[in-house]
C-alpha cells in the first residue's frame, strides 16, 4: 500500500465498489449472511471516509459527509428489502466519486 493519501482514498472508493458487487451477488443468490457481511464492510469504508473529512477545508466536506451518510442509509434499507436497484444506485454514486477524485487529484 502507498503512503499517498490521495491514492489511499481512491483505494477506499475502489474497495467500496468491490464490496458492493459482493452485496449484489449475495442478494441474487439469497445468501443473507454474506449480504450483511459485505454491507457492513461497505459501511465501514464509508465511515472511514467520513472520519478523514477536513471540515475546516470548506463546504465540500459537509456535502460529502451528507452524501456518505445517505449511502449508508440506502445500503441498510437495501439489505432489509433485498433491493438490488438501491445497491446499483450506491455503486453509481461511488463510480462518480471515483471519477471526480481522479479528475481532482490527477490520479
Amino acid at each position: 500500500m502507498s503512503d499517498d493519501p490521495y491514492l489511499l482514498i481512491l483505494k477506499l472508493y475502489e474497495g467500496l465498489l468491490k464490496y458492493l458487487s459482493f452485496v449484489k451477488a449475495a442478494m441474487e443468490s439469497g445468501d443473507i449472511e454474506a449480504k450483511f457481511k459485505y454491507i457492513n464492510k461497505s459501511v465501514s469504508i464509508f465511515d472511514e471516509l467520513r472520519n478523514v473529512l477536513d471540515f475546516e477545508g470548506g463546504d465540500v466536506s459537509y456535502y460529502l459527509d451528507g452524501l456518505y451518510l445517505y449511502q449508508i442509509e440506502t445500503l441498510f434499507s437495501a439489505g432489509i428489502d433485498d433491493n438490488i436497484n438501491s445497491v446499483n444506485q450506491v455503486m453509481k454514486v461511488v463510480q462518480g466519486l471515483i471519477e471526480a477524485w481522479k479528475e481532482e487529484t490527477g490520479l
